[in-house]
């Protein structure tokens, strides 16, 4: 099956506004790694095939463990993530469910405690370029071109 339109072609200065971000992200001070879990985290809980396979695919050519990925929807019953790792995943859960309680009190002050204000900053806007990205990417059936 087709995707069902091409963004990048029928709204060209959306499409790179978007790329502005992921190009902003490679300047900010999260890891590849952390970059990574954000991006599959979100993906999955958005349902987002294409990212999904993208994501991880990245992450294990990147040198990414494949039980964290295999693990990463259970992240909470394991222990193979770091306290930092596991912020970042409570807020990616929090903020991409933003109507469920958003990005709690709890969550945010740990975060700050561990990452500092920039970097929880920075966390936030990954967050979001990837919610954004998933949204795009199901609303155009881009997960309907996978082939395995």
């Amino acid at each position: 099956m087709e995707p069902r339109m091409n963004i990048e072609t029928l709204q060209p200065a959306g499409y790179e506004a978007m790329l502005g971000l992921e190009k902003y992200l490679q300047t900010t001070k999260l890891s590849p790694v952390e970059k990574g879990l954000i991006k599959v985290r979100a993906s999955q809980i958005n349902h987002c095939a294409f990212c999904i396979k993208m994501h991880i695919s990245d992450a294990l050519r990147q040198g990414e463990d494949p039980q964290r990925m295999f693990l990463l929807d259970a992240w909470r019953e394991t222990n193979i993530y770091t306290e930092t790792e596991k912020v970042i995943l409570e807020m990616t859960e929090e903020i991409t469910f933003i109507h469920r309680q958003g990005l709690t009190e709890a969550t945010h002050s740990r975060a700050k405690a561990l990452l500092g204000a920039e970097k929880l900053a920075q966390v936030v806007m990954a967050i979001a370029t990837i919610n954004a990205w998933n949204r795009i990417t199901i609303a155009a059936e881009m997960g309907f071109s996978i082939k395995l």
